[in-house]
């Protein structure tokens, strides 16, 4: 890939960036809905064990990808809350 050559092509190289993770994301969001389904309670949900695990193994891929971990750790953290959040949602509708 060639070096940008000014803002606008920075700026729409992120936008293709960002179309890519919207796109992804909603692939996630279908799995966590799935798991949500197998879940029996708010605990199970929340998972904090879990959530380690999966920050400590984003913090692992960012720094063999060239990411500073602190910035993965913080966008998974974000990631995990907002689709926690989700998934409580749909467990709390699947229980009415």
């Amino acid at each position: 890939m060639s070096d940008p050559e000014n803002l606008a092509d920075v700026r729409a190289r992120i936008d293709a960036l960002d179309l890519e993770l919207t796109r992804l994301l909603a692939r996630r969001q279908e799995l966590v809905r799935a798991a949500a389904d197998f879940k029996a309670d708010e605990a199970a949900v929340r998972a904090p064990d879990r959530v380690e695990q999966v920050v400590a193994a984003a913090r692992e891929r960012a720094t063999v990808e060239g990411l500073a971990p602190e910035v993965a750790e913080a966008v998974w953290r974000a990631m995990i809350a907002a689709f926690i959040e989700f998934e409580l949602a749909r467990h709390r509708d699947s229980t009415r």
